[in-house]
Formats: structure tokens, C-alpha cells, sequence
């Protein structure tokens, strides 16, 4: 057996939205590890393939103590019917639409899919009585923040894409049901994650992909953005120790910061992606995007202190690590 495997005391009820996501689908396969049981909600939106979505839940499928109910967050009433027989203690929510550029082109789904859904679970978990609630923040809601590394008490008012702009509505609303309800809520921004199962339209996929299929990499700027790249197993046990954190510390509302905590740049980026191919890119120029923040990085000191968290995978670790996956996929070109 494995040693983290909590004594039957500590295992909990987990209610997982967005369980078959990229995050999602990592964080259920860890809380099923760690002895909890996991009920994950996924409404398998077509932003990009249900087919890979449901690969990702392969081995969660398996487990006796995991259930996926398959529904939309945004709906409340059809959430409440979906969940009436179901039991949960703690609500880990991370079904969104994510995605600067997308959210430009098409704000009112974005609205839905995050504000509408948010909103719906927070409700949900009042009238069920829970009153632990962990919220998939991002770190887009520091827009173009001058002071680097970001800080939790840094001013987020001007975000620059409804995307971000969502994800801070969200922020709010959780901090109305820890006003009104005496809610627990920890929203933890994360700051660029990646690893395997990452979502085809993220950049390190999407590079990676276009380079072995020979085609051009579009590359908006100089190439001197950078961000704070977070290796998946960081930002998962970030959010497991938020969970026990809720339990811990009732009552509390935090938001806490989780991300790498240094900065690569793109050009940097496409490098190691490169290098870990053993292919030369062929680099598109475009101009930059609206929406699009010069860049990310992370101040982690809050999360060390209430988490205890910090973060084990450089970029140079990483990358080759994803690079691995990636060339496992049966997509792979």
C-alpha cells in the first residue's frame, strides 16, 4: 500500500468539477491515490476533443471509489437532480472555459461557462450545507502587472481579457458566500500549467505538435513575453494541500498564489521544446496579441506558508518530461 494513502478517518468526499480537464483529471487520479473519494462532474464542452477528455479519466474510470456524473456546471437545477443522492464534503471547482484569446472572440460563453458556473456551485454548496469550497483562480488577473513577482495583495482591477475579467468576477463571488455564509473558500491563481494531458491549444503542445509535423511556429512578439511555467504535479499538490487546508482552518477565505515562481521567455521556451525534439523550428512573426500579458510570475511565499507548498520542476526538468508524453499520445503525428 501506499504510504500517503490516508487512514480511513482523514478520507474525504471530494466533488471535482472539471474532473476530466487537463487539472482536473490530475488532481482526481491523486485524490483517489490518497485514499479520498472522488466525485467528478465534466460536462465534456467540445472547446476541444470529449474523446481525449474521456482518455484522461481512463484510470479514475476503473476505481471503485471514483464516480463522474456528467453535467453542466451553469445549470443549477439540473446540477442539484445530477447530484441529489450524492454526498460530498469539500467542492474543488475548475470546470471553466480557459483561454485569453478564445475569450475575446467569444465573451458571453465565457461568462457562462465561468461566472454562470461558478455561481451555480457556490449556490449549490450552501443549500447542501458544505461549506468548504477550493476555486480554480488564474494568474491572468493581474493583467499587466508592472511589480514582478506578482503578490497576492497586488491591485487586480484592470483585467485585459474577459477571460481574466471572468476569473476576478469569480474571485468576488466567492468572497460574497465567505461574507454571507461564513463559506470556506481558498482560490488559488495558477500561473501557466503544463505537463501531460495539457490542453492541444496551450502553447507548449501546440509548439511541440506543429514541430513535429514540420509546420511553421506562430509566435506573436519578440519573443521576450515571458511567464511562469508550472509543472502539473506542482500545482496538484497545491491543491490537495488547499483541501486539507479548508478542513483545517474553517471558515477562512484566502487567495493564494500557485505557480513555478520564475520566468522563462518564449523565445527560451521554443528553444527547450526544440532541443528536447531534436528538431529546428521554422518561427512564424506576428505581431502580439490583444489580451495577451507581457508577463506572469509568481510570488509563492503565501502558498509555503498556508500550504506548505513549493514547486519541484524547472522548465528544464519539465519540458522533456512533456515532450515524453506527448510522443506516446496516439494523436501523435
Amino acid at each position: 500500500m501506499n504510504g500517503h494513502v490516508h487512514s480511513g478517518t482523514n478520507a474525504e468526499r471530494v466533488l471535482v468539477t472539471g474532473a476530466a480537464g487537463f487539472i482536473g483529471s490530475h488532481l482526481v487520479d491523486h485524490l483517489l491515490e490518497l485514499g479520498h473519494t472522488v466525485i467528478g462532474v465534466d460536462n465534456f464542452d467540445p472547446f476541444y476533443s470529449p474523446e481525449e477528455k474521456r482518455r484522461n479519466l481512463t484510470a479514475a474510470q476503473a476505481h471503485p471509489r471514483f464516480r463522474l456524473i456528467e453535467t453542466d456546471c451553469a445549470e443549477l437545477e439540473t446540477l442539484e437532480a445530477a447530484l441529489r443522492d450524492v454526498e460530498f464534503d469539500v467542492v474543488v471547482h475548475l470546470a471553466a472555459r480557459a483561454g485569453v484569446r478564445p475569450s475575446i472572440a467569444e465573451p458571453l460563453t465565457y461568462i457562462r461557462a465561468n461566472v454562470l458556473a461558478t455561481q451555480a456551485m457556490l449556490e449549490l454548496a450552501r443549500r447542501r450545507g458544505v461549506t468548504r469550497f477550493v476555486f480554480g483562480s488564474s494568474s491572468s488577473v493581474y493583467g499587466n502587472n508592472a511589480k514582478v513577482p506578482f503578490a497576492e495583495d497586488d491591485p487586480v482591477e484592470r483585467p485585459i481579457s474577459p477571460y481574466a475579467a471572468t476569473k476576478r468576477a469569480c474571485e468576488l463571488l466567492c468572497h460574497t458566500y465567505h461574507h454571507l455564509h461564513g463559506m470556506g473558500v481558498l482560490s488559488l491563481r495558477f500561473f501557466t500549467v503544463y505537463g501531460p494531458r495539457q490542453r492541444p491549444d496551450l502553447a507548449i503542445r501546440k509548439f511541440a505538435t506543429l514541430m513535429l509535423r514540420g509546420r511553421p511556429v506562430p509566435l506573436y512578439g519578440d519573443g521576450s513575453t515571458e511567464r511562469d511555467y508550472t509543472w502539473i504535479d506542482d500545482i496538484v499538490r497545491g491543491i490537495a494541500a488547499a483541501i486539507q487546508r479548508t478542513r483545517a482552518v474553517p471558515g477562512e477565505f484566502e487567495i493564494i498564489n500557485l505557480g513555478g515562481s520564475r520566468t522563462t521567455s518564449l523565445a527560451r521556451l521554443v528553444e527547450l521544446i526544440a532541443e528536447s525534439l531534436g528538431i529546428k523550428p521554422h518561427i512564424d512573426r506576428h505581431p502580439m496579441q490583444p489580451g495577451d500579458v507581457l508577463r506572469t510570475y509568481a510570488d509563492v511565499s503565501k502558498a509555503e506558508r498556508l500550504l506548505g507548498y513549493r514547486p519541484t520542476t524547472p522548465v528544464e526538468v519539465g519540458i522533456p518530461r512533456f515532450i515524453e508524453w506527448l510522443r506516446a499520445q496516439p494523436l501523435h503525428p
